[in-house]
């Protein structure tokens, strides 16, 4: 089962994400680190983010073994992964391992903003989760005060304000939900709230509803 989870920044997808997978034993992979490590690979090579020749030569060399989240974590590299992202070749190079993370055999949980539009238009599920740019940017606030950075609030809101023109309007595999995508608006939702509408969401697809009988009569 593929289950493919889009949204804009702090909408809450990834940690829907990852409860998802866990609660169902699905890999999980957050599409956003791809960007995130080429990004990062660039910036410590001494290149511009706009560089699309180094762009797709970092892309290519990526593995998915080689991620370190505490580094990629943070406004300046969620800022920096959003350039990258706007890069059509960065993308095209990056399809294919999304793609195979995506067939391993019993499926997988993949989150960024074009899984059910571009990289998995053939998933079983699709979620498409969103919240209120205000909602969005006190989670950011929180998340990045957790690591320590300093933040101001009104710059958060126009980052997040920015990645979201920035993604919608790129001319490849903009930020958009898939017509067959559920909608889910997590702006008033906890996480638990939240996950538990997801899961509903997951439990109606007939794939999940086959696997559950099978389970059920075993």
């Amino acid at each position: 089962m593929i289950i493919a989870i889009d949204g804009p920044a702090a909408s809450g997808k990834g940690t829907l994400a990852r409860r998802l997978a866990g609660h169902l034993k699905l890999p999980h992979l957050d599409t956003g680190l791809l960007y995130r490590a080429t990004a990062r690979a660039l910036i410590e090579h001494g290149h511009d983010l706009a560089d699309r020749a180094a762009a797709v030569s970092a892309a290519r060399s990526l593995a998915l073994t080689d991620f370190d989240e505490t580094l990629l974590r943070g406004r300046e590299m969620a800022e920096a992964a959003s350039v990258v992202a706007a890069i059509p070749e960065v993308r095209a190079a990056l399809i294919d391992m999304q793609r195979s993370f995506a067939r391993r055999p019993g499926g997988a949980v993949l989150d960024g903003r074009d899984i059910g539009t571009v990289i998995c238009p053939e998933a079983d599920c699709k979620i498409f989760v969103t919240a209120s740019d205000e909602a969005r940017a006190t989670r950011r606030a929180l998340e990045l005060r957790g690591r320590g950075e300093k933040v101001d609030y009104a710059a958060v809101v126009e980052d997040i304000r920015k990645r979201d023109e920035r993604d919608s309007s790129r001319s490849t595999a903009p930020l958009k939900p898939a017509t067959d995508a559920v909608m889910l608006d997590t702006t008033k939702l906890d996480v638990e709230a939240a996950f538990r509408a997801a899961l509903a969401i997951v439990e109606t697809t007939p794939e999940q509803q086959l696997t559950s009988q099978t389970i059920a009569s075993t």
